[in-house]
């Protein structure tokens, strides 16, 4: 049977997320599906969620989850690239307070308005934003929406200059923008020296496995209806079930806000989505 699930893949730093799904496709079944539900920079590590075989329909559920983070900065300097691997100029900033800086964190939570760095993956006329960065050519970034919902001070140390937090956002809110605003606004600067994704929604790292540890692979697959365990379940008869469901056919209304999980014996047969007429596939994973 081909392969199907998710793997949580733990991406050491140094690697581009392209390079760390590589990496795993070579111990995949030749033809067989992968991609990834959300990247990391190079710098960054940790979590990312890969989907396999039909589960890759799953993708739209997962890359919109919250995203948690422990992030590291160093103050008293600023970098272009608002991380390690940009052009560092040093700051006459001394490093803030303890004080200073839980006081400011409240000002960066709940919904904010952020401008996405030149540095992104985003695409303006077709080209990412980092290809024209590396082309000498900055344009104007519309802010964007983001939700912030914690944003606590986990360790100080000025030995080093360095702060790192923990953080829980929204997805899309660019970490190393949110350290910079709140390094401007007490008056200094900051520049992220480590990123580790903690957790993908209900995923967390802490089930994850680095790329080496994953032979044989199979043994870390976890079944599609994990992978969406946050939505919604509604059982249905084996009957409707292949009749209807696994061809995509209506099924009575569920009154289920929101996109469900439509299960029969444990099994993720199809993602549905209530209507004025019932039941609709919105993703049908199971067949005949």
């Amino acid at each position: 049977m081909p392969l199907s699930g998710g793997v949580l893949l733990d991406k050491p730093p140094g690697i581009t997320s392209a390079r760390a799904v590589s990496r795993v496709k070579r111990l995949l079944p030749s033809k067989t599906k992968i991609g990834h539900t959300g990247t990391l920079d190079p710098l960054a590590s940790g979590l990312l969620v890969l989907l396999l075989g039909r589960a890759t329909r799953l993708s739209r559920y997962v890359t919109n989850l919250d995203k948690s983070y422990t992030a590291t900065a160093r103050f008293g300097a600023v970098s272009d690239t608002l991380d390690a691997e940009g052009d560092i100029t040093n700051l006459d900033a001394p490093l803030p307070s303890e004080d200073a800086l839980s006081g400011a964190l409240p000002d960066f939570k709940g919904n904010l308005l952020q401008v996405p760095p030149m540095t992104s993956a985003l695409k303006r006329g077709g080209v990412r934003l980092y290809d024209l960065y590396r082309r000498g050519v900055s344009v104007e970034r519309e802010p964007r929406p983001v939700t912030v919902h914690s944003f606590t001070l986990a360790d100080l140390d000025p030995a080093s200059q360095t702060a790192t937090f923990e953080i829980s956002c929204s997805s899309g809110t660019y970490v190393r923008t949110l350290v910079n605003d709140l390094a401007t606004s007490l008056g200094s600067g900051a520049y992220l020296t480590a990123l580790r994704r903690t957790s993908v929604g209900h995923l967390s790292v802490k089930d994850a496995q680095a790329p080496k540890n994953l032979r044989p692979v199979n043994n870390h697959i976890i079944p599609p209806h994990d992978v969406v365990a946050h939505l919604p379940e509604v059982a249905v008869s084996e009957e409707a079930g292949r009749d209807l469901v696994c061809h995509g056919g209506r099924i009575a209304r569920c009154w289920v806000e929101g996109s469900y999980r439509v299960m029969h014996g444990g099994e993720l047969l199809a993602v549905y989505r209530d209507d004025e007429d019932g039941g609709r596939a919105e993703v049908v994973l199971c067949t005949e």
